[in-house]
C-alpha cells in the first residue's frame, strides 16, 4: 500500500490516476490532503466503498477517510454562516452530519462530482440547525420559511417603491394572502429576543440610562373594577329603592348597622339581614354573568 503522511507526498491530482483501480492506499493524515487531490482519492475511495461490505474494517476504513478527506467542505460551508453563529464549531459538528449523510447516498455510478452532491446535503443540515435553535420563541416551521421570503419581498420593494410596502403590496408580490403575510410579519418578531434589563440607545433617564423593562406596563387592578362596576350597575339599578338607600348608607357613607336602623326605624339585626340578602343576591347575579360570557 502506498502511504501519504502530508500533503508534500502529493504533487497532484493525476498522481493518482494510475492506481484508481488498485489497492487503497494508507492515507495517514487525510486532513492535511490538499482539496484538488483529496478530490482524486475520493473517487478512488468511493469506487471501493461501493464493493465493500459494510459493517467490515475495510469499510470503516474507507468511509473514515473519505469523511476526513472532505471536511474542507465543512469548514467552507460553515464559513457562509459565520456572521449568524456565536460558535462556528457548533455549525461544523452539524455540517459534518451533512457530510455523513452526503457520503452514504453518493453513488459513483451517476458520474456526478462528489463536491457538487454533497454541499446541499452540508449547507441543508446547517439551515436546519438555525432553524430549529435560533428562534427565541418556536413557531411553525411554514412561517419560519415564510419570514425568509417575506425578508427578500420586503427588500425588493423597498428598493422599487423608495418607501415601506404595505401589506397589500407584500401580499401581491409573495402570491400570499394578507392574513398570511400578517402572520409571517407577527411571526418574525419571535426570531430574536431582547432582555428586559438591556439598555436602549437613544433614551436617557436620570442616571443617563433607560432600561426595556422601564417601558413595559403594569396590570391595573383597577381595571377589574372597571368591569365590576359595569356588571355590578344593572344588578343594583334593578333593586328597590329602600334596599338601594340601605347600600348607599353603608357603602358609600359608611354608616354603621346601627345607625341606619335609626334613619330606617329598624333594628340593627334587621339591617344586618337585609345586607345579607342584597349583597348575596348581587353576588350570584355577578356569578351568573361570568358564567353566561364563559359559555357563550
Amino acid at each position: 500500500m502506498d502511504t501519504i503522511t502530508s500533503p508534500s507526498h502529493i504533487t497532484g491530482a493525476s498522481s493518482w490516476a494510475g492506481v484508481a483501480d488498485g489497492p487503497l492506499p494508507d492515507v495517514q493524515s487525510p486532513r492535511t490532503v490538499a482539496p484538488q487531490d483529496a478530490r482524486a482519492l475520493s473517487r478512488q475511495f468511493f469506487r471501493r466503498l461501493a464493493e465493500l461490505e459494510e459493517g467490515t474494517p475495510e469499510y470503516q476504513y474507507a468511509r473514515n477517510t473519505l469523511i476526513e478527506l472532505n471536511m474542507s467542505l465543512v469548514r467552507f460551508a460553515a464559513g457562509r454562516f459565520r456572521h449568524r453563529a456565536d460558535d462556528v464549531e457548533d455549525v461544523v459538528q452539524v455540517g459534518m452530519i451533512g457530510l455523513i449523510k452526503s457520503i452514504d447516498r453518493f453513488e459513483v455510478s451517476r458520474e456526478v462530482e462528489f463536491t457538487s452532491f454533497a454541499l446541499p446535503y452540508i449547507v441543508g443540515e446547517i439551515k436546519r440547525f438555525f432553524r430549529d435553535t435560533t428562534w427565541a420563541v418556536h413557531v411553525p416551521r411554514r412561517l419560519q420559511e415564510l419570514r425568509v421570503e417575506l425578508a427578500r419581498a420586503h427588500e425588493e420593494l423597498s428598493g422599487r417603491l423608495d418607501r415601506e410596502p404595505t401589506v397589500p403590496e407584500l401580499a401581491t408580490l409573495m402570491n400570499l394572502s394578507e392574513r398570511e403575510v400578517t402572520e409571517a410579519r407577527i411571526a418574525s418578531n419571535a426570531y430574536t429576543s431582547t432582555s428586559l434589563d438591556a439598555a436602549l440607545s437613544g433614551e436617557a433617564g436620570s442616571d443617563g440610562e433607560t432600561a426595556l423593562s422601564d417601558f413595559i406596563g403594569f396590570e391595573d387592578d383597577g381595571i377589574r373594577l372597571v368591569e365590576d362596576f359595569r356588571t355590578l350597575a344593572p344588578l343594583v339599578a334593578a333593586l328597590s329603592d329602600r334596599d338601594r338607600t340601605i347600600l348607599h348608607l353603608r357603602f358609600v357613607e359608611e354608616a354603621t348597622q346601627a345607625e341606619i336602623g335609626e334613619r330606617l326605624g329598624c333594628s340593627q339585626m334587621h339591617v344586618s339581614r337585609l345586607l345579607q340578602r342584597i349583597v348575596a343576591g348581587l353576588r350570584a347575579g355577578m356569578l351568573n354573568d361570568v358564567l353566561r360570557v364563559d359559555t357563550a
